[in-house]
């Protein structure tokens, strides 16, 4: 846990970035009020993630999950943001899936380059051990025509 309330308030850069997206072009904002919003922000944050830590808790489990940060908008009554947070959620575990199977595939191939490159050694092998075997056979052959004239 933090040691000092400053501890759990939110990066400005964080804070300065988002009140900047949020606002219209030429408003700008006073240092005084970055500062309030930052710390109000942290504030939302922390009772929001105590809210879902107590469902999690009453489901006799110490992971958060995704639906206990709902249940806890709910419970704030916060319901107006649920619809966007699944959407985003939705959006957020397709990209994750796409990642995890790109990431499958990615090892898929690496490791049939790898079986291909043991192969390959045991096949040059075998493609040596037959041009000696020819090179013998053709200097034995050539000795007995030469030895038969």
């Amino acid at each position: 846990m933090a040691e000092k309330p400053e501890d759990l308030n939110l990066p400005n850069a964080v804070v300065v970035r988002l009140v900047k997206e949020a606002l219209p072009d030429g408003v700008s904002i006073s240092k005084e009020a970055r500062s309030a919003i930052g710390k109000a922000a942290s504030v939302f944050v922390l009772y929001a993630t105590s809210c879902a830590n107590n469902f999690a808790l009453s489901h006799k489990r110490k992971t958060l999950q995704a639906t206990d940060v709902i249940s806890a908008l709910e419970d704030m009554e916060f319901e107006q943001f649920i619809p966007q947070l699944k959407q985003d959620l939705n959006a957020f575990q397709k990209e994750q899936k796409g990642k995890k199977e790109a990431a499958a595939e990615s090892k898929r191939k690496k490791k049939e380059v790898v079986n291909n490159e043991e192969a390959e050694p045991d096949a040059k092998k075998q493609k040596t051990d037959d041009e000696n075997s020819n090179k013998k056979n053709d200097s034995d052959g050539s000795d007995k025509e030469d030895n038969q004239t």
